[in-house]
This record gives C-alpha cells, sequence and structure tokens, in this order.
C-alpha cells in the first residue's frame, strides 16, 4: 500500500469504525487496552486472534484481499457496500437493535439501547435477547465501544437513520435540533414562549430547552393534558410513522395549537414533522412498534413414526433414482438439440414431462438434477445436442444408496434453480430448463436452512410451512418485499426435498439429517459449512442411513402369457439393462410391467443379440416357465431379422430372396425411398442408410444394417456420450466462506502487518527522518551493513521495499544470509521465508522490541 493511502487511513476517525471489545469481547483482548477504544483499528487492535478470525469469516468480504493491516480492516469494515453487505445478514432482532442506536445519541449508552427497545414498562425477553444481539454486532464489527458509549458505525447509521428521502424502519423522523437547524430563531423563541418556557439568549440553548422538555415525562404529559381532543388524533396518526403530514397555508386548529407548541415542526411550508422525542413519549420510549427478540418457531403441522418417515423418503429416493435413469436411459442415443441461446426448447420439455409420466415443472427438476450431479451436459457437436456424461456410466455402477446421495449433495450445493422454468426474465425471454439464467446465489443457503429447521422438531414432524417462512423472513428481513425470492426459493426446497427423499410425507429423514451433518444442528444462515474433505463423508454417512431403507434388488421376473414380464422390486443393474433394451416398460410403481413387442425384440437382436441367447436370458432369470408366445415372438423377429442388409452406397438393400425385394419395390409405401434395381438381390436407393432402415422398418420389415466389408452392424443404445464434462460450478453469494487454514494464515499477516506499521522504530544514523508514514530511507552501504548486524545478531529490521511493479510497502524481517546482492529473510508480515533484492530495499530500520 502506498505512503499516502497509509497516511489516509490512520486517521480513520471514531464514526467510521465498528466494533468494540467489552460486553461479549474476551478477557484477553480486554487485557490489550487499558482505555475505552477511540477508533475501529484500535478496537480490532484489541481483540484476540480468535475474535478477529470470527470477524472475517461473518464477513468474509474483508478478506479479498487480505488487508495489509488492522487500519486497513478498519477502513474496509466501514465501507458501504461491505456495511450493506453485513446488514443484509442480520436477523430481524439485531437489525432492530442497529435501527435503535441510529436514532439514539452518538454514542449511547446501553441503558439507553434498552430503554429505546424495552420501552418505559420494561420487556424481559428483549432485556434476555440484548446482550446477544450487541455481541453479534460487535463481532461482525457494526457496533463498537464499551457499554458506556456504544458507537455504531457511521456508514450503518447513515443507512438506517431516518430522513426525508429515506424513512426509518422506526418510524421515527428528526431530533428537534435537526428539525429546527434551519428555523429561524425568533420562531423558536415562539415556540418556547407558547410551551410556557423561559425565553433564552440564544437558539441553541432553546433548543436545548425544548428537547428537555420532550423528554422530560411528567411536563410533557402535563403539556398534552392540555392539547385538544383533535390535536392528540392528529398525533396518534403520525407517532408511528411516517412522522410527515402535509398541511394548508391556513391549518386546522388542532394542528395549529401542536405546530405552535413545537410538537409539529415545519420542515416546508406545506409540511410538518413530529420530532423524534415527542414520539418517543408518544410510545412509551419504544423505538419499535412491536420489538422481536425472540424467532418464530416453527410450528409442527403433523406427526409420524421416524420410520414411517424414512420408509416414505426411501421410496421416494428410489424414484428419485428411477427418474433420472430413465431420463438419460431415453437419451442414451443423443437427447434433444440445445437452443441457440442455450437451454431446452419448450417442445422438448413437454415430450421428456410426457416420457417420465409427471409434469413439466418436475421434469425441469430432474433435468437440473442430473445436470448439477454432471451426469447430463451438451456434446459441444456442431449439430449440439444433449447427451449422457462419461459419469453417467461410472455413476451407475454405483450401489443405490451411494448413487442417492450423489444427487442429494449436488441438489444442496447448485445455485441452478429448476422453479423459474417457464418464467420470463428482465427482457421478458422465457427461462428455459438447463438455460444459462437460471443460477441464483441464494438458493444453496436457503436450501440448506430450511432443511436446518426441520432438524430442530422432533423426528418425525413434519412443519407447517407458514411458520417456517416466517421463521425465515425473521431471519433476513432486508431481503423481504415483492421481488424477494426467497419464499419461493423455500416452498421449491420443500417439494424438491420430497420428490428427491430427503424427506418424507413432509418430515425430515435419517439420512436427510445425516446429509446435513451432526444430525442437522440448526446453525444460523452464515454458520460454517462443510468443507471439500468433509462433505464426501457427509454423503457416505447419508448413503449409510439410506442403504438400510432400500429394497435389495432382485434378480429374476415373472413371465406371463400376454408378452409381458413383471419385476416384483428393483431390478439388479445387468438384468435391468438387458431388460431394459429387449422390453418396454409399460407401467411403473412398486412392481414395473414389461411389455415385449416385436420392435423391441429387434431392438435387442440389433444390439448384438443371438435368439438363442435371449431364450438363454430368459430362462435364466424368470421365476416362471418362458410363455411359448414369447419363444414364438423371439423366434419370428430373429428369423426375419437381417434377411434385408442396407449399406452405403448412398444406401442399397440386398437380400438373397429376390421375390422379397419385388415385394417392396412394389409396395406403395416405399415410393419415398426411390429405389430402384441394381440386381436381382440388391436394390440401391437415393436416401442415406439411417433413413432407409427407418423405412424399412416403418413397412414392417427387419433389415439390418452392413458396414463396408459386409458384416452386421451392431448398435448399443449406450454409444452416445459426451466428452468428458464437469459438473457446473454453483455462482455464489459473495464472497466464498474462508476455511480454518485461510483464516489463520489471515490473521497472522494482518497481526503482522499492523505490527510493521506501528512499532516503535530506533532512529537510523546519519538518515534523515522518514516522513510519519513513509517508508525507511538509508543510503545503500548503511542498509548493507545494518542487514549484515542483524544476520549475525538475530535481531529484526523494518524495511522499505518497492517490488518490480512499482509498489511500495514496509515489511519486517529477520535476515538470516547476505550474499550475491540478495538478503534471505523471514517475512514476518508474510509469514514466510523469502529472498529480497538489496538494491529494491529504500531504508532499514532497528527495532526497539524485537517481534519475533
Amino acid at each position: 500500500m502506498g505512503t499516502g493511502e497509509r497516511d489516509q487511513e490512520a486517521h480513520v476517525s471514531e464514526e467510521s469504525s465498528g466494533a468494540g471489545r467489552t460486553s461479549g469481547g474476551d478477557a484477553a483482548g480486554a487485557s490489550r487496552a487499558a482505555a475505552a477504544p477511540r477508533t475501529l483499528a484500535e478496537a480490532l487492535r484489541a481483540r484476540s486472534d480468535a475474535s478477529l478470525a470470527a470477524l472475517l469469516h461473518a464477513r468474509p468480504d474483508l478478506l479479498t484481499p487480505v488487508p495489509n493491516d488492522l487500519t486497513q480492516l478498519a477502513t474496509r469494515a466501514g465501507t458501504r457496500a461491505s456495511v450493506v453487505r453485513a446488514l443484509e445478514r442480520l436477523d430481524r432482532f439485531a437489525l432492530q437493535t442497529a435501527q435503535a442506536l441510529a436514532v439514539a445519541p452518538d454514542p449511547a449508552a446501553y441503558s439507553v439501547l434498552l430503554a429505546l427497545l424495552a420501552g418505559d414498562e420494561g420487556d424481559a425477553a428483549v432485556e434476555d435477547a440484548l446482550p446477544g444481539a450487541l455481541a453479534g454486532l460487535r463481532e461482525q464489527a457494526l457496533v463498537w465501544g464499551p457499554d458506556e458509549r456504544l458507537r455504531l458505525v457511521r456508514t450503518a447509521r447513515e443507512l438506517l437513520a431516518p430522513s426525508p428521502a429515506h424513512p426509518s424502519p422506526t418510524g421515527l423522523g428528526p431530533t428537534v435540533a435537526e428539525a429546527t437547524a434551519g428555523m429561524s430563531p425568533g420562531r423558536v423563541q415562539e415556540i418556547l414562549q407558547t410551551a410556557g418556557l423561559p425565553a433564552t439568549h440564544d437558539p441553541v440553548s432553546a433548543v436545548a430547552a425544548l428537547t428537555s422538555l420532550f423528554t422530560d415525562r411528567t411536563r410533557m404529559s402535563a403539556l398534552l393534558d392540555t392539547a385538544p381532543p383533535e390535536a392528540l388524533a392528529v398525533l396518534d396518526r403520525l407517532v408511528w410513522g411516517p412522522p410527515y403530514g402535509e398541511v394548508s397555508a391556513d391549518p386546522a386548529p388542532p394542528v395549529r395549537w401542536l405546530r405552535d407548541h413545537g410538537l409539529l415542526l415545519p420542515t416546508s411550508a406545506r409540511t410538518v414533522v413530529l420530532p423524534r422525542e415527542v414520539a418517543l413519549h408518544l410510545r412509551a420510549g419504544r423505538a419499535h412498534r412491536a420489538p422481536e427478540p425472540v424467532a418464530p418457531a416453527v410450528a409442527p403441522a403433523k406427526e409420524y413414526k421416524p420410520r414411517v418417515v424414512d420408509s416414505a423418503a426411501a421410496g421416494q429416493a428410489l424414484t428419485a433414482l428411477t427418474m433420472v435413469e430413465d431420463l438419460l436411459a431415453e437419451w442414451n442415443e443423443g437427447g434433444p438439440a440445445v437452443l441457440r441461446a442455450g437451454g431446452l426448447s419448450v417442445r422438448d420439455l413437454k415430450r421428456t414431462a410426457a416420457g417420465l409420466d409427471t409434469t413439466e415443472q418436475a421434469a425441469a427438476f430432474w433435468l437440473e438434477l442430473a445436470y448439477a450431479a454432471g451426469l447430463l451436459a451438451s456434446d459441444g457437436e456442431a449439430d449440439e445436442r444433449y447427451a449422457p456424461t462419461p459419469a453417467y456410466d461410472e455413476w451407475l455402477e454405483l450401489p443405490p444408496a451411494e448413487r442417492w446421495s450423489r444427487l442429494a449433495a449436488a441438489w444442496l450445493a447448485a445455485t441452478r434453480t429448476p422453479g423459474l422454468v417457464g418464467e420470463q426474465d428482465v427482457r421478458a425471454r422465457t427461462l428455459a430448463a438447463l438455460g444459462p439464467d437460471l443460477d441464483r446465489s441464494p438458493a444453496p443457503e436457503v436450501r440448506r436452512r430450511v432443511l436446518d429447521l426441520l432438524a430442530l422438531l422432533p423426528e418425525g414432524t413434519a412443519p407447517d410451512p407458514e411458520t417456517l417462512l416466517d421463521r425465515l423472513r425473521w431471519e433476513h428481513p432486508t431481503r423481504t418485499g415483492p421481488d424477494d425470492l426467497r419464499p419461493r426459493l423455500a416452498r421449491w426446497t420443500l417439494a424438491e426435498a420430497e420428490w428427491l427423499g430427503v424427506t418424507g410425507r413432509g418430515a425430515l429423514a435419517a439420512h436427510g439429517r445425516a446429509l446435513l451433518g451432526a444430525g442437522g444442528d440448526g446453525e444460523t444462515p452464515g454458520g460454517r459449512r462443510p468443507s471439500a474433505t468433509t462433505a464426501p463423508l457427509l454423503g457416505l454417512a447419508a448413503a449409510a442411513a439410506l442403504a438400510p431403507h432400500l429394497p435389495e434388488p432382485v434378480d429374476h421376473v415373472l413371465l406371463q402369457a400376454d408378452l409381458t414380464a413383471v419385476a416384483p422390486g428393483p431390478l439388479r443393474r445387468p438384468l435391468a439393462a438387458t431388460l431394459n433394451v429387449l422390453a418396454d416398460i409399460e407401467s411403473k410403481g412398486g412392481a414395473t410391467v414389461y411389455r415385449f413387442t416385436p420392435a423391441s425384440v429387434r431392438r435387442a437382436l440389433d444390439a448384438g443379440q443371438a435368439a438363442s441367447d435371449l431364450h438363454a436370458f430368459l430362462a435364466a432369470h424368470s421365476a416362471t416357465p418362458v410363455p411359448q408366445p414369447l419363444s414364438y415372438l423371439i423366434d419370428d423377429v430373429a428369423r426375419r431379422h437381417g434377411h434385408l442388409r442396407v449399406g452405403a452406397a448412398s444406401a442399397y438393400v440386398r437380400c438373397d430372396d429376390d421375390a422379397l425385394l419385388d415385394e417392396i419395390v412394389a409396395d406403395k409405401r416405399s415410393a419415398g425411398l426411390r429405389l430402384r434395381r441394381l440386381a436381382p438381390t440388391v436394390l440401391a436407393a437415393q436416401a442415406d442408410p439411417a433413413s432407409l432402415l427407418e423405412g424399412l422398418r416403418a413397412m414392417g420389415y427387419a433389415p439390418a444394417a452392413e458396414s463396408a466389408e459386409g458384416d452386421v452392424v451392431i448398435t448399443r443404445a449406450d454409444t452416445r456420450r459426451t466428452p468428458p464434462r464437469t459438473a457446473p460450478a454453483p455462482v455464489p453469494e459473495g464472497p466464498p466462506l474462508p476455511d480454518e487454514t485461510l483464516l489463520g494464515a489471515a490473521v497472522r499477516a494482518i497481526r503482522a502487518g499492523d505490527e510493521a506499521a506501528t512499532v516503535v522504530r530506533k532512529e537510523a544514523p546519519r538518515t534523515a527522518p522518514a516522513e510519519p508514514g513513509g517508508l525507511p530511507r538509508t543510503t545503500a552501504a548503511e542498509t548493507l551493513a545494518t542487514v549484515q548486524a542483524a544476520v549475525l545478531t538475530g535481531s529484526a529490521l523494518w524495511i522499505g521495499y518497492v517490488n518490480a511493479d512499482g509498489a511500495a510497502s514496509q515489511r519486517v524481517i529477520a535476515p538470516v544470509r547476505v550474499e550475491g546482492g540478495f538478503v534471505t529473510a523471514y517475512d514476518h508480515t508474510a509469514d514466510e521465508v523469502r529472498t529480497y533484492p538489496l538494491h529494491r530495499i529504500t531504508g532499514v530500520a532497528e527495532l526497539a522490541d524485537d517481534p519475533a
């Protein structure tokens, strides 16, 4: 950081600072400063390392980049963007506490703040909750100072204090001093006289006398006893805000009486305002009409036995796996095309929903879930289409419980929001499934918070959704409004958790609790989340909790005479894969019904199976004898399969039976293929091989494709895969939460930088003193001699250093070796060993106390 910047930051005023060390500060912090801090930097300097780490964790934007010292940290903590972000993360009572401080005198005593929140009559709940709320504001560097001199940072006061342009949420107006700032001294004296107060010799004492009257409960009550009833009615309309009212040029007598007595003060020719002191008297001292010190409880809606919830959730988890598998199996040979703007077309979404036998909204959820888990992506070809990724094949090989945990973990962390599909963005464009504009940063936090609140309820208890939404509004009051997405995200979370099997019958299942970690401790937003190393462990724990509730896969089906097969449960992977090719799924549920058709049998033959293979497969996996109609069907299709051969000429058909070729040519349905005979056993077509195959199959034949060498081409259903793709990275809301390692390193770096900036230095001999906050200046010879001496004595030095980019900085180093024009030293500022060119060191100075 440059010298001028440091000089500017070194003079941070009290109003731009924000964290204290009392009423919640630790003993270590109290021992660091004997007197009350005068600035935020001093307050932060008195904190312990653990307290600084808590600040950086609560406000991670302060870490980008890591501040050079505590003065810079204090300045950054008082910037508007950072303060706004911190205020947005306050719960309702913490915000009400900050709002009360914004209308209190600056600084304010704890007793004054308590009176503003609890009122003249007191409130036990407020008294119990206020210390915790104040400690939270201090931890986030929004409030600082001892209990006798509490200060709200200047930026927060500007944001929360009442003004005509930005009314305060408290509904209070300006103070008497603020409202009379532009009033003539004569008019102020007239108000004193009308109110029964003696005249004063100057406006300042007059305003003080008027303020004293309005804050004296006894005298104020006596004054209001003389007011007309109509005047009191006017005050009742203004007391809880907004405090401003319009008046005519000749106001009514009640308004004139209030204005003459200073209970309403003019702000313009047509506007009056109720002074803050008057409003507080009428409110019995309360800054808020209804303080909310206690978070609203999430009320239970229904209660079930935990095993019932776990069983229901496990059944839905199995359905979720089936949905994803069916979706991607349908797209095995290539899915729908990607829109030019990205995403899936409305028509393709409807077709997908029909194939999955679900609603379009649910289909969008399954699509986005597969995409978030990295199982689905676009292939990147010129004719871009969606297809499964290679990770899908790896996922299929996992046990069912682990497959579910991968999906659930991806859903929990994803910022993709499928609930928005079908709505319009700010440019009136419809948002498409798998499109580029579905990321919403708050989604992961809202999902986890909703599940945390469910985890606070007794096991087997489903919540009342409205009370859950009330709780979320209390936790994030600044974000509520008509455009707030959080209530909708919470409702979508409840629905999606049920679809996915995280909840059963609305209650959080045991494997859902395991997915959250520590049983879901319900920590508040902004709390610590699972790290990259613990998240996989939580996934394994969730899989272990789910596995006992999943039915064991079966290795047999029940073949029936009507060409159907019934699977009495989930099938083992090889059996299910083969049966999905050999038969079509007719219905799903507790038991899946498959139907054998000529087309499905031909599909199996196209995949390289022979009729004998199919007979052996069915005999091995059927718990009942293979019905004769099914055997006849397989033999009949196999007898005709491959009788016709289609290859590439543009395309040709060859067959040893020339009568069959005559039949095809004579068929009117073949006119579109434009066939002509080249030889008794060969027909040529002006269609490509794929279209020719499709056309002949539509006519009822069973042709087989062949290669240029004349071999039958085997087509498998799982040949279409995208190149390797990574799952889409979530788009976080603000900077990511730092881990313990980063927090520790940042605190050490800030402490070292602060020590370098504030340490007492010895005067360097024969050197002009540096300007306050500037870099030390010594000659090259003096620099070399001082550094060499420090190597011998093991002492630390304060140096000025200019890097290759010309950026100047101050550092505290402990030199280890000097050779070749370089000094190798342990840099206390960076907390690592570094090498510095001597010619880039502007000067050195010995430290009065060795920081090591």
